[in-house]
């Protein structure tokens, strides 16, 4: 059942199977939270497979899932030996996939039994959708404000900062990063959460996947960007609702989420916000991306320590 990641699934390369769903799950020390997320897939009633991608998982809980499904030909597991990013991870788990449609789930997320069923079904309604996300709900009951965004360019991130968002919620091209609620069954938002996005194959192999210049972080916006630039719409199904606790693996690394937060951020902009052309713009987010890093430090490294005396 494992290949290497060097090797793609050979019937990965025959035309995509119609109506099943590829559901792409990165793995990296996710803990038990894995195992609650497949057992939710396999509860799906629509067509599905299941690719795990082991980004050199070292607390077990990816050997449990083989030993568990072992001989189910519903898996497929990639095995990567470092970790080598989300993205990177899910473009290796896509080459492998043999369905028409790709689903990009977190560990931590908990689908229902009738998610895949309800995201595809906004998918085939409209052949202009790219990519469709839902609303993720949070540990604390809360909707998780990433579950639908415009893009965070700097003139957005100002007026959100400077809490003028609020008195420009006329002229969304000046508002916020935040989008406010909606009762529409289905909006187009400039980006959906990485935690859970799908995608028709074809428009996923016609952008080229996932940019894995990105190690964690941005990566989703990056794409949704892309989707949208190929002439597609990115979507949220505001009615669909699944639970996101948040941070399964990045938990215990602080520090190293937020460096690559960071980095991601930085990339974001430079490829795709207006103001990057400005030199003096260009230097002043750098410098403003990295003091806001370096001031986060002291309190993640406090929490890195705190993390590691509890255990």
């Amino acid at each position: 059942m494992t290949e290497a990641a060097s090797q793609i699934r050979p019937d990965a390369q025959v035309a995509p199977r119609a109506g099943v769903t590829s559901v792409v799950i990165v793995a990296a020390d996710s803990g038990e939270v894995l195992a609650q997320c497949v057992e939710r897939v396999l509860a799906s009633n629509a067509a599905l497979e299941v690719i795990i991608v082991d980004n050199d998982t070292r607390d077990g809980s990816v050997a449990r899932i083989a030993t568990r499904y072992a001989g189910d030909p519903r898996f497929y597991f990639v095995y990567n030996a470092a970790n080598l990013g989300f993205g990177t991870g899910c473009n290796r788990g896509a080459a492998s996939a043999r369905g028409d449609a790709l689903l990009f789930l977190n560990p931590d997320c908990l689908i229902e039994r009738d998610t895949i069923e309800r995201l595809r079904s906004v998918l085939s309604a409209d052949a202009s959708i790219g990519v469709v996300g839902a609303i993720q709900i949070g540990a604390n009951g809360r909707v998780d404000p990433a579950s639908r965004r415009r893009d965070p360019l700097l003139r957005r991130a100002l007026m959100s900062l400077s809490g003028l968002a609020r008195f420009a919620s006329r002229w969304s091209r000046l508002a916020g990063v935040e989008l406010p609620p909606s009762s529409a069954a289905v909006d187009r938002v400039d980006a959906v959460s990485g935690a859970l996005m799908l995608l028709p194959r074809a428009v996923f192999a016609r952008i080229g996947g996932f940019d894995e210049s990105y190690f964690l972080h941005c990566e989703d916006l990056d794409l949704c960007r892309r989707v949208r630039d190929a002439g597609y719409a990115a979507v949220c199904a505001n009615g669909v609702r699944v639970a996101h606790a948040k941070g399964g693996s990045s938990r215990h690394r602080p520090l190293f989420v937020a460096w690559h937060k960071h980095r991601g951020m930085w990339r974001w902009f430079g490829k795709f916000d207006p103001a990057a052309r400005n030199p003096l713009l260009r230097g002043l987010v750098f410098t403003g991306i990295w003091t806001a890093f370096g001031l986060k430090v002291p309190l993640l490294l406090l929490r890195r320590a705190l993390l590691a005396r509890s255990a």
